[in-house]
């Protein structure tokens, strides 16, 4: 169950995807219900209405998903949400009515205000007590979940799924041109990730790197913020060493990598970082957040340098691109080392868990 999914192609959309295909080739039979348009897709049942804008949402779609759960009758149904997602939520009150068990799993990292509106939520429809179980997917998003949750929902912590085999030495060919560091950023440009911030992050990491030392940034994605970031390019002469290719196919992703030094993912509420995961993977030192989910699979001075503040983040990357010797180290130990987390076998087994668990609390 998710708001969002195929053919539209964030963050959220790609990764239940991958799920869904991973899960039926382990032998599940797995059916999909969206409200998000799109072509026929095998097993995919899109609950579409009729709406004045294109957003994944149904204004009658619990009575839609009721009856839906109540002719298939799942083992276990199984809810993808972001920071606020309707459709996906009223396919939680289906379910309950319906009498099924449901794991809930929320992709996205709650802010204050998340907070607040959940714990209003709670209040209000008491979903505390409808015998759900949670998962996310850091220990950093988890914490915010538990603090409004309480002890009544289990929140487990079951990472975003990678084929890690597919991006390990990616990177090991030969990088740099004629000493230049190429620095790589992957993410939808919207506002929620603050990718003008990345530039101003950019832009006082170029001010602490010594002059002789050229660099180089492709940042790679589109959105809504584009023609602010561009704007910010041109305003200060950011443009002959900053580019915005727009969106990439993961094969066009692989390539960039290819020729980077240092990925960056400065992010604040990054909930996981799978495209960080996949720099990491592919040998990439990476620079990112202390407080974000990238934390679970980068530790300061092994696989990258993290960073509490904006000044933290601009100082780390500025190291990293000055220093070839410990930029070399990092990445040496990061192609050697496969990932701690996001092997599929691994993030099949842990929902597996989750789905025996909320099946055992409704027996």
């Amino acid at each position: 169950m998710s708001d969002c999914y195929l053919p539209r192609l964030g963050g959220i959309e790609v990764q239940v995807a991958d799920l869904v295909r991973m899960q039926r080739e382990a032998g599940h039979e797995v059916e999909v219900a969206t409200a998000t348009k799109g072509e026929p897709l095998p097993g995919v049942h899109r609950i579409v209405a009729r709406m004045p804008f294109d957003l994944p949402v149904h204004p009658f779609g619990v009575g839609h998903l009721t009856r839906l759960m109540t002719s298939w009758r799942p083992d276990v149904v199984h809810v993808h949400t972001g920071a606020v997602s309707p459709f996906a939520w009223m396919g939680v009150r289906a379910a309950v009515r319906a009498g099924l068990p449901a794991v809930v799993t929320v992709h996205s990292m709650w802010d204050p205000v998340t907070r607040g509106l959940y714990t209003a939520l709670r209040l209000l429809f008491e979903w505390h007590r409808w015998g759900l179980v949670a998962t996310t997917v850091s220990n950093a998003a988890a914490r915010p979940i538990r603090a409004v949750a309480g002890r009544r929902i289990p929140v487990n912590v079951v990472p975003n799924g990678l084929d890690v085999s597919g991006w390990r030495h990616v990177g090991s060919g030969a990088r740099g041109h004629d000493g230049e560091v190429h620095v790589v950023a992957v993410g939808r440009l919207a506002p929620r990730k603050q990718p003008v911030r990345l530039l101003k992050l950019l832009r006082a990491a170029r001010a602490k790197v010594p002059p002789g030392v050229p660099m180089r940034v492709t940042i790679i994605g589109d959105g809504p913020a584009r023609s602010s970031m561009e704007r910010f390019l041109r305003e200060h002469g950011m443009s002959g060493w900053v580019s915005l290719p727009g969106r990439h196919t993961r094969e066009e992703i692989a390539k960039v990598l290819a020729s980077a030094d240092v990925f960056v993912a400065p992010a604040p509420r990054e909930s996981f970082g799978i495209a960080a995961l996949e720099a990491r993977a592919a040998g990439l030192p990476v620079v990112a957040r202390a407080q974000s989910g990238v934390s679970d699979f980068v530790r300061h001075g092994e696989e990258g340098l993290l960073g509490a503040t904006f000044d933290d983040l601009a100082d780390a990357l500025a190291t990293l691109i000055a220093d070839d010797e410990l930029r070399e180290r990092i990445a040496a130990h990061n192609r050697d080392t496969a990932p701690s987390v996001g092997a599929w076998p691994a993030v099949l087994e842990g929902f597996d868990r989750c789905y025996a668990q909320v099946r055992e609390r409704g027996a």
